[in-house]
């Protein structure tokens, strides 16, 4: 089976060109080991989560560090984070050799502080998130992202079911005591029937039984373990008043899914979430651009108190932005335009593109052309664009 490039390639070697050390962090099974592994083949491969390792590494970390040769591969580095402080003495020594000490971690929020009081300066840090429409054609809203499911979509649903087992007993529990589980896990299933709509953190206690602190805490672990993208409102408000609660996607539309017992592109278009998990899709395949080059994760909504919504809001440089609706159509027609144009007096030219993000039909052209300020691109067509560093 050919081997996918990632997007983060480029920047991946670059920062191995520059840093003595790496950190690739991003959801479990995403990709990260394998993108470390096939840049630098020559690495020394050290699992963290091997027991036997932890125990080694627990009764004498500097002995352990000693007896390896660079360049080095730890993988889940969160297993073990006293090692960056030794790693941080190696790099001290040889502050010149770059690319020697590589880690792989799958909780953002905890790694980063380790790595923040540990290898502050020495180290680049990168996120990877699951394959974008960008990297392969077979990633999809009903698929997601996630490699094994997008290369071996026949075990889907046992893969899902699997990751999400591993996923509560070691990543959750690693960061806070949940201490009912199985509340826990009707939580991740009513959080997917929310998905794309704004966050109403009493909405999702009162059927839990839970109080709201809770499910603040518990939005909080997903949404630093990678699994969720919380999309805040637009902070300008365009001469109109804004709402200013957040809107919240599984960040990957066949986790999503999943957690909604959609099988088949056939059942997921006749859902109710359909156009839910179509836009959740759009935000991930933006956020992916945006990482996988570097740049800082910054997706927007806007809504007013009106009703007035236009679905994301991405900045450009120099003050500007695109406006973006995303639907879950093969029809596109002017009206779908219409929420975007209609803030055109308010928002001037610092809008330099409104696009409306639809699905390709199987016959027929795929139309660019909308209406006057506004174009229509299909979601194939909006990923390249994105990704080909068009900002204005």
């Amino acid at each position: 089976m050919a081997m996918i490039d990632r997007q983060i390639g480029p920047l991946l070697s670059k920062a191995l060109r520059r840093f003595p050390a790496v950190v690739v962090t991003g959801p479990r099974r995403s990709g990260k080991t394998t993108l470390l592994r096939t840049t630098v083949p020559g690495a020394q491969y050290v699992l963290l989560e091997d027991p036997d390792i932890q125990d080694r590494v627990r009764r004498d970390p500097r002995a352990f560090i000693e007896n390896l040769k660079p360049p080095v591969i730890f993988d889940e580095i969160q297993n073990t984070p006293q090692l960056l402080d030794y790693v941080r003495t190696l790099v001290d020594a040889r502050p010149r050799k770059m690319g020697q000490w590589l880690f792989t971690g799958s909780q953002e929020a905890p790694l980063m502080q380790g790595i923040t009081e540990s290898m502050a300066g020495r180290a680049a840090i990168l996120q990877l998130l699951p394959f974008s429409l960008a990297e392969t054609a077979k990633a999809s809203p009903l698929l997601g992202g996630f490699p094994e499911v997008v290369l071996r979509p026949g075990g889907r649903e046992l893969w899902f079911a699997s990751y999400l087992q591993t996923y509560i007993e070691r990543d959750v529990r690693m960061i806070t005591n949940v201490r009912d589980l199985p509340t826990f896990r009707r939580f991740l299933s009513l959080l997917a029937s929310r998905h794309g709509q704004m966050l109403n953190r009493a909405d999702l206690a009162a059927p839990l039984g839970v109080s709201v602190p809770t499910i603040s805490e518990w939005v909080r672990i997903l949404e630093i373990t990678g699994q969720v993208i919380v999309v805040p409102p637009y902070f300008e408000n365009f001469g109109k008043r804004l709402v200013k609660s957040p809107k919240v996607y599984w960040g990957d539309a066949g986790l999503a899914c999943h957690l909604l017992g959609i099988q088949s592109q056939a059942e997921l278009e006749r859902s109710p979430f359909w156009g839910a998990i179509f836009e959740g899709f759009v935000a991930g395949e933006i956020l992916k651009s945006q990482i996988n080059r570097g740049q800082r994760k910054e997706l927007y909504y806007f809504r007013d108190q009106q009703g007035l919504e236009i679905d994301f809001v991405v900045p450009q440089p120099n003050a500007r932005f695109w406006l973006v609706e995303a639907k879950a159509s093969k029809t596109v027609h002017p009206s779908m335009a219409a929420p975007m144009l209609s803030l055109a007096g308010a928002t001037g030219d610092r809008a330099t593109r409104r696009i409306v993000v639809y699905r390709k039909p199987r016959t027929g052209p795929a139309f660019t052309a909308l209406t006057k300020g506004a174009e229509a691109l299909t979601v194939e067509q909006f990923a390249r664009t994105i990704n080909a560093g068009k900002t204005s």
